[in-house]
């Protein structure tokens, strides 16, 4: 880049021409910033301490919306010179289809790790209701409770989570990363006593602290296992009371496990296996838009190639016809022919040059097209330069083509498509079992040992065993002074099952249906290998005719020209040789690029296009490659 020289113009204050000259320096580093830096495309973990990490939001880098550094460095002096791999490189680079494409395999990735943690919600629920919950054989409510004269709350059971529920349809992945919830309440509480015998108060007031902490962790198996440590801290103004403060603590292992439906791993890890299936699929996918891409980005540059031939050979034509033309009017003026032939050369150049003008607008059309294809935005440099395209076309003596059925081979291992079907079979296959499964009936074994224990300050001569603090309670505890063991078996039978029945029909039926489509498929792939060896061979037939014909007709022109130098031949004979020769070669163009087309489409139904065109599939992930 060649460097400014700024004058200070008169009048001009220091302090100005620093903050001009420090916001030039800053727009320059930050265009080099931007053409410099390349796309990240990931998801980095934050970077914190092992204890809250996993509180921290990892980092998604923001979206590259610049043009790559290549575009620029392939322009010189308003035109844009391109080979074809150029073309493919900032295809790769810059298109915004192709763009939204790589984010692709991130959500596949960060669904595979949603999938590993299990559970059809986050978390699990909570004990919210705690504020009127009544700790059993603590306190008025707890003595009242305990001889069976009313219900309890939450305090009870160790099992019990304030009666929240979750209701899930089909069978469930249990949450298997672990939990910790707790739940603290602070209440004050006024309660009427029309029945004092126990309380000896018309008006019982109950200051209550009560905490609930329980860890969760699920099984692949089918289950979960909870461990919960509870706590009622009590202070009322009952005189009956032997202990107050009162503490009335308890902690407890509850297991509970699925035995027919929603049991057994393989059920219970398949979204994890389908999860994992889908992060090779999506790199498929990924893999089945790049070549569809690099397909695209090859017919656009030979599309721009035929273009900007055909624009040589009309005005070549063009040349040609105003030399005859100009030769006319000086055989006119000199009497040698008569001055009506002047019509007809005049009619002959106008024609020519308006497909001159035809096939100028037809360049200018696939340039935009072209342009469009290989760039993030259109900034003016780059809209108003011209392509300069590097290649032609090349059509080879021999194709060298192995027979169909190998072809069809190589079809059938290389293309994406093929092997997305695959894995969606595969992942249709493993899901069945998420509706086999619920067609038994359900049976769940729950089991839970708890153990209580009872504290506080004496009031009056109660049992010295309970006199003291939360470390008399907890010793209780932890001795299984009093020790609590459950255990139970729930079965619930539909008796038609018609809704398991159907789903599963469904599913089966889809599964049939899939297979059926992908047979169908791989038959087609068949057919498209044959069409397009045809259309290559065919392409190439119609090419050598082409080009024979145009050889013969330069020729012919050649010899009429030679005629009309002798006078033996006519101007009328010349133009209409030349029209022939144009005709010609415009044949012989088409041909080629039918043949260059064919060429095309026989890769991408083989699946080869990007290894014929040295395209590295992790590259092209990454949005850059590394290439000259």
């Amino acid at each position: 880049m060649k460097s400014a020289q700024w004058g200070r113009p008169p009048g001009l204050r220091g302090s100005s021409r620093t903050r001009s000259s420090s916001s030039l320096l800053a727009c320059l580093c930050a265009l080099a910033v931007c053409f410099g830096q390349d796309p990240q495309y990931a998801i980095e973990k934050p970077r914190f301490p092992i204890l809250i990490r996993s509180y921290a939001p990892p980092e998604v880098h923001g979206i590259f919306l610049m043009n790559s550094k290549r575009l620029h460095d392939l322009l010189r002096a308003g035109k844009l010179y391109l080979t074809v791999q150029d073309a493919l490189a900032l295809a790769i680079e810059n298109n915004l289809n192709l763009e939204v494409e790589r984010y692709g395999p991130l959500l596949a990735q960060s669904a595979l790790e949603r999938q590993k943690a299990g559970g059809p919600l986050r978390g699990v629920p909570s004990a919210s209701a705690q504020v009127a919950s009544v700790d059993s054989g603590l306190g008025v409510n707890g003595s009242i409770q305990a001889a069976g004269l009313s219900s309890g709350g939450s305090g009870t059971s160790g099992g019990s989570t304030g009666g929240a529920t979750i209701q899930q349809i089909g069978v469930v992945t249990p949450n298997l990363d672990p939990v910790l919830q707790n739940s603290t309440t602070f209440a004050h509480l006024s309660q009427p006593q029309f029945n004092a015998v126990v309380s000896q108060t018309p008006a019982l007031i109950q200051s209550v602290r009560t905490y609930n902490t329980f860890v969760q962790e699920g099984f692949l198996s089918g289950g979960y296992v909870r461990i919960t440590d509870y706590e009622q801290f009590l202070n009322e103004n009952a005189p009956s009371d032997a202990l107050e403060p009162q503490r009335g603590p308890y902690m407890s292992i509850a297991i509970r496990h699925n035995l027919l439906q929603g049991f057994g791993v393989k059920l219970n890890d398949r979204f994890i296996r389908i999860a994992q299936i889908n992060t090779v699929a999506s790199r498929e996918q990924f893999r089945s838009q790049l070549l569809d891409l690099t397909t695209t980005t090859l017919n656009l540059y030979w599309d721009l190639v035929n273009a900007n031939d055909e624009l040589k050979i009309r005005q070549s034509a063009l040349e040609t016809t105003q030399k005859f033309l100009d030769d006319t009017r000086k055989e006119i003026a000199a009497g040698s022919l008569p001055r009506v032939e002047l019509p007809r050369a005049e009619a002959e150049a106008a024609s020519r040059l308006h497909d001159v003008a035809v096939a100028q607008y037809d360049v200018t059309q696939r340039e935009g097209m072209l342009k469009d294809a290989i760039t993030r935005t259109m900034d003016p440099e780059i809209e108003a330069a011209g392509i300069v395209t590097l290649d032609r076309f090349e059509v080879p003596e021999a194709d060298d083509l192995p027979p169909l059925r190998q072809l069809v081979s190589t079809a059938m291992e290389k293309r994406p498509d093929v092997a997305v079907a695959k894995f969606r079979e595969q992942t249709q296959q493993i899901s069945l079992a998420g509706t086999e499964n619920p067609l038994l009936p359900n049976l769940t074994l729950q089991a839970q040992t708890y153990d209580r224990g009872a504290s506080g300050a004496a009031q009056f001569e109660p049992d010295p065993y309970f006199v003291g603090g939360y470390g008399t309670a907890l010793k209780q505890i932890l001795r299984r002074d009093f020790p609590n063991e459950a255990g139970s078996l729930g079965l619930s039978i539909p008796l038609r099952n018609r809704q398991a029945q159907g789903d599963y029909g469904i599913d089966q039926l889809q599964y049939r249906q899939l297979q059926v489509t992908t047979q169908r498929d791989t038959n087609q792939i068949v057919v498209d290998v044959s069409n397009q060896l045809s259309a290559l061979r065919q392409s190439r037939a119609k090419y050598a005719a082409a080009k024979q014909t145009r050889v013969l007709n330069e020729e012919l022109l050649a010899a009429e020209r030679k005629k009309f130098s002798y006078g033996i031949s006519t101007f009328n004979d010349i133009v209409i040789d030349q029209r022939t020769l144009v005709t010609a070669q415009l044949a012989e163009l088409s041909a080629a690029a039918s043949y260059t087309r064919a060429r095309v489409s026989l890769d991408q139904v083989l699946g080869e296009s990007l290894e014929k065109n040295n395209i590295s599939l992790d590259e092209a992930l990454t949005g850059h490659l590394h290439r000259q």
